[in-house]
């Protein structure tokens, strides 16, 4: 008796394991990839594409945030397709784009968002981002309304097509008209299962506002960051992230908060070659960066 009294315990506990670690597993976050959003590389990307991929590889960087698709041009010459396989051989995959939505977004007709949906999917991207909104579009408390209503339908179409939407933020979404803002009236009034947030660290700091604030207000909105460091003589220049004046350290402790699932590192200009800047950004992220995260 005392024999099958231990195998039965034994085969509860194990029974139990098998329930638990599932779970466990299920629960457990990817490895967060260190990303470059390409507009960095904006003045050697489009003359010679294969050849700048092969150098953000070299310089760390696992993952791209595309911009500056055109349905003439595509991916500065390749194709969907083309683009996701020069990007594989360099061991390198994309994961969001900023996409011009322009048009959708000040007439609600579908068809070029339709056109933009086809190319993210094309090169395997998860996020289709809104990367700007016009200046005519956003003067009024009806039109942040009207903001909002717009990215919640472009989330529906995003979502039917195997897509996410988010939405890229300056630092005009936080200027105050009609006793709120923009960036207020979106969070508010688009679903979280639609519509979320690229966070960029950088404006929303120029912008005067606390990045954990935000975070804390609205959790698991901000899947998406933009690592961009401030330079510390001149806030409206960027500089290499860790020598710049934002505490990425502090910021990183509450990606759990944010429900951060992939950083791309842009710089608008740089003080020295490019290269070896984006390298630089890299191996601070790597070391220094990633161990701080919390994505619990």
């Amino acid at each position: 008796m005392s024999h099958r009294r231990d195998f039965l315990k034994q085969a509860g506990l194990f029974s139990a394991a098998a329930l638990v670690q599932p779970a466990l597993l299920r629960a457990a976050p990817a490895p967060l990839k260190i990303g470059l959003q390409l507009y960095s590389l904006r003045e050697t990307i489009s003359q010679d594409v294969k050849g700048t991929l092969a150098k953000v590889a070299q310089a760390g960087y696992q993952e791209v945030e595309t911009y500056g698709y055109s349905p003439e041009k595509h991916f500065w010459g390749l194709t969907p397709g083309e683009f996701q396989a020069a990007l594989a051989a360099h061991g390198l995959s994309t994961s969001s784009g900023h996409y011009d939505v322009g048009d959708f977004m000040r007439d609600g007709r579908e068809e070029s968002l339709q056109a933009t949906i086809a190319a993210a999917k094309g090169c395997g991207q998860t996020y289709l981002v809104v990367p700007y909104l016009d200046e005519k579009l956003r003067t009024s408390v009806a039109d942040f309304k009207t903001v909002a209503t717009r990215l919640n339908k472009a989330g529906m179409l995003c979502q039917a097509a195997g897509l996410k939407l988010g939405y890229h933020n300056h630092d005009f979404e936080f200027k105050p008209i009609g006793g709120t803002t923009l960036f207020d009236v979106m969070l508010k009034e688009t679903d979280p299962k639609l519509v979320s947030f690229e966070l960029d660290l950088y404006w929303v700091v120029r912008a005067g506002q606390d990045p954990i604030k935000l975070m804390q207000a609205h959790p698991k909105r901000f899947p998406l960051w933009h690592v961009k460091d401030m330079d510390k003589a001149s806030p409206g220049l960027n500089t290499e992230v860790g020598a710049g004046s934002i505490d990425f350290r502090k910021i990183f402790a509450h990606a759990g908060t944010a429900g951060l699932q992939h950083i791309f590192m842009e710089q608008e200009n740089f003080g020295m070659d490019a290269y070896k800047s984006i390298a630089q950004s890299a191996a601070y992220m790597k070391k220094t960066l990633l161990p701080a995260l919390k994505r619990g």
